[in-house]
C-alpha cells in the first residue's frame, strides 16, 4: 500500500479554477463590465427569458451574449435574430459546464471590450455548471414550473451558488402540482440569501421586477 499514491484531481482542478475566476472578476470589475451567469435545465426557458430581458435593457446598456453548448449555433442565432446584440457561441467539446478559463476565451471572442453587460448562458443542466465558478459577477438559475417545486432539494449545489432564482412559466402553474410557496421554502433551505422571482417569459409577467434587479446589480458592480 505504501507504493500507491492518491492524487485528488478534482480538488486540484477546482482550486485552480477558483484562482482564474477571481482574476477574471477583478478584470471585469476594472472595466465595469457586469457578467451574468445563467444556469438552468434544458427547456426551462433560458434563451426565451434572455431575449425578453435583453430587449428591455439594450437601449440603455451595451450588451453581448455568450452561448455555451456542446454543439450547434441554434441559441446564438436566435439571440442575434431577436435582439440584434452581439452573440458568440462557445462549444464545450462535450463538457457539460463552463469554467473560468473557457469563459475568458469566450470574452476574447467578442468584438469589443467595453460592454456594460455580458450574459453567459451556461450549458443546460442542474449539476455540472454549479460546480465551476465562471468568474461571473452574479449567477442566476431559471427553474420552470413543469420541472417541479422539489428541484432545490434534489440539486442543492445549484441553488446554493445562485443569487437569484427565476420561477419561469408561471402561466401554466394551474396545470401542474407546483406550489410557489413550497419552492420558496425549498430554495431558502439551500440558500437563505437567494431572491426568488416568479416570471413568465412568454407573457412578460414579472419582468419589470427582473429588470430592476439587474439594473441595481449593474450599478452596484460599477461602484
Amino acid at each position: 500500500m505504501d507504493k500507491i499514491r492518491v492524487i485528488e484531481i478534482k480538488e486540484s482542478v477546482f482550486k485552480e479554477n477558483e484562482v482564474h475566476a477571481d482574476e477574471l472578476r477583478k478584470e471585469l470589475k476594472n472595466k465595469k463590465t457586469f457578467l451574468l451567469n445563467v444556469m438552468a435545465s434544458p427547456g426551462a426557458g433560458k434563451t426565451t427569458t434572455l431575449i425578453k430581458l435583453i430587449n428591455k435593457l439594450k437601449d440603455k446598456y451595451k450588451i453581448a451574449v455568450m452561448e455555451a453548448d456542446i454543439d450547434s449555433l441554434v441559441d446564438s442565432q436566435k439571440i442575434v435574430e431577436e435582439t440584434n446584440v452581439e452573440s458568440v457561441q462557445i462549444h464545450t467539446g462535450g463538457m457539460c459546464h463552463l469554467d473560468a478559463t473557457m469563459t475568458k476565451e469566450g470574452l476574447k471572442g467578442l468584438k469589443d471590450n467595453d460592454y456594460d453587460l455580458v450574459i453567459l448562458e451556461n450549458v443546460g443542466n442542474l449539476v455540472c455548471p454549479a460546480e465551476f465558478d465562471t468568474g461571473a459577477s452574479k449567477s442566476i438559475n431559471i427553474l420552470s414550473v413543469p420541472e417541479g417545486d422539489d428541484k432545490p432539494l434534489k440539486y442543492p449545489l445549484m441553488f446554493q451558488v445562485c443569487d437569484l432564482v427565476l420561477i419561469n412559466k408561471i402561466d401554466v402553474m394551474p396545470y401542474f402540482n407546483f406550489s410557489l410557496e413550497k419552492v420558496k421554502e425549498n430554495v431558502a433551505l439551500r440558500n437563505k440569501k437567494a431572491k426568488v422571482l416568479p416570471i413568465c417569459a412568454l407573457t412578460g409577467e414579472g419582468f419589470d421586477e427582473l429588470v430592476n434587479y439587474i439594473e441595481e446589480e449593474i450599478n452596484n458592480w460599477r461602484k
